[in-house]
């Protein structure tokens, strides 16, 4: 684990507090002579975040450690709960970098050194569903209340579309994060505000009401900012992301935090919310005991249980599969199930069934890949699966990497392939939607596990 200067909030909605209390910081040891990498970001679902397990995650996280690592360093982290704050903290040279999903902008490159790019994203004007029409020029954004977090990128771009249409307004936040505001927004305290594409493709999961209006800037490069007098850090760090290392970090976070999350579906989307609302809490201690039992997270089995029913515990499908796990007859008296019908007797059966799918496969398959493999098992059947990675093989593909198998499960409804395999034709792009899905509604779901175990 890296070393903090403070506590951080678990849910990303909630802006942490900076604990580094000393208001003058000494010179600071390069990272090469320290062996550390101090290292400033802000609480969110793109940047740093930790996870119900109190263990950080997040894409600046990720690629941080990573470019640490390979270098030979720790890393250092402060917190602090703004963009602004990020800036102020890299300016007054108490740490070495910032990493909090910055644009790379003129007039921040004449305060600091840009290091490393990452991800390319939009400048996107987010509204809220409740109106009437949604703008789709700055004439229309004329008597909106529009608010964004200050000493963003997103104040010029603003400030430029004013030029053109002076009546426009808009206010900049000190207090609100870009996450936060977008929370406001959907509640429709405010009508749009304006943020990142990538921030946007992760909150509208947790805020169905949010509605893209248009686009305003393409092409948005985000990465890192090093202090003055660390030029030779920020070159080191546009070394390493070119690198086939930085690549492949590059990929891996990709991967983890947004390519699998796939296209909105709002009606979806506003339904889980809800659903969570009025259904989730008559399960979480459940879902939570198994856990415990079968050392399945209870957030993956809640989405599980979602996507199997809905948390209906009286589904029953027209070919017999019946429960809030959605077990058949032969896989409920595998698992000791004795009524489907049972909510707590389906879910210790479905969490029961899922870790048996888990621990049949090699443990040196690396995790998430290990469980999306388990997840896609237990949709399809282990010999279907046993199958397509036999076929990956064949074709050269990983068949422990779950990007790979993606793209070789359809091959089991294909002819030119299926005939060829042990168990024949399966319906393989069924647990590729199947697992997407599933992750989807983890990551919706996940942050009501958070607070349910912290009040324990």
């Amino acid at each position: 684990m890296p070393r903090l200067c403070l506590p951080i909030i678990l849910l990303f909605l909630l802006p942490g507090l900076n604990a580094c209390s000393d208001s003058t910081a000494p010179a600071l040891e390069s990272p090469g002579d320290s062996g550390i990498l101090k290292v400033v970001s802000r609480n969110s679902s793109t940047t740093y975040y930790l996870d119900r397990h109190e263990q950080a995650i997040g894409p600046e996280y990720q690629l941080v450690t990573d470019f640490a690592a390979a270098q030979g360093w720790d890393v250092e982290w402060t917190l602090v709960d703004s963009t602004a704050a990020v800036l102020a903290t890299l300016e007054e040279g108490r740490v070495h970098l910032a990493a909090a999903g910055l644009t790379h902008l003129p007039e921040r490159d004449e305060r600091f050194h840009p290091g490393a790019v990452h991800t390319r994203v939009s400048e996107q004007l987010v509204c809220s569903r409740s109106l009437r029409q949604l703008p789709d020029s700055p004439a229309d954004m004329v008597g909106l209340t529009i608010r964004v977090t200050a000493e963003s990128s997103y104040i010029q771009t603003l400030t430029r579309l004013q030029e053109a249409e002076p009546a426009m307004e808009f206010e900049a936040d000190n207090e609100r994060t870009t996450e936060v505001l977008l929370a406001d927004v959907a509640s429709g305290e405010v009508d749009c505000t304006v943020a990142d594409s990538n921030i946007v493709q992760v909150m509208r999961r947790q805020f169905p009401a949010l509605s893209i209006a248009m686009d305003l800037r393409e092409g948005e490069q985000l990465g890192w900012y090093t202090a003055r007098g660390q030029r030779s850090l920020a070159r080191q760090s546009r070394r390493w992301i070119d690198s086939g290392d930085g690549e492949l970090s590059v990929t891996l976070m990709q991967q983890r935090y947004y390519n699998y999350i796939g296209d909105f579906d709002f009606v979806d989307f506003r339904a889980l919310n809800r659903r969570i609302a009025d259904r989730l809490p008559r399960y979480m201690d459940v879902f939570v005991s198994a856990e415990e039992q079968t050392g399945m997270p209870a957030d993956l089995l809640a989405a599980l249980a979602y996507q199997e029913s809905h948390w209906d515990p009286q589904a029953v499908s027209p070919t017999g599969v019946r429960g809030i796990m959605m077990l058949t007859q032969n896989t409920a008296s595998d698992v000791g199930v004795s009524n489907r019908l049972d909510p707590e007797q389906s879910i210790f059966g479905g969490a029961r069934y899922l870790a048996d799918r888990h621990a049949r496969l090699p443990e040196d398959i690396p995790e998430p890949d290990r469980t999306f493999l388990a997840l896609a098992s237990y949709n399809i059947g282990r010999g279907h699966l046993l199958d397509a990675r036999q076929l990956a093989r064949e074709l050269g593909k990983d068949p422990d990497s779950w990007v790979d198998m993606r793209q070789v499960l359809p091959l089991k409804a294909d002819k030119r392939y299926y005939p060829d395999t042990r168990y024949g034709y399966a319906r393989g792009y069924e647990p590729v939607h199947y697992v997407q899905r599933i992750r989807n509604y983890r990551d919706v779901i996940a942050p009501a596990f958070t607070v349910y175990t912290q009040a324990d």
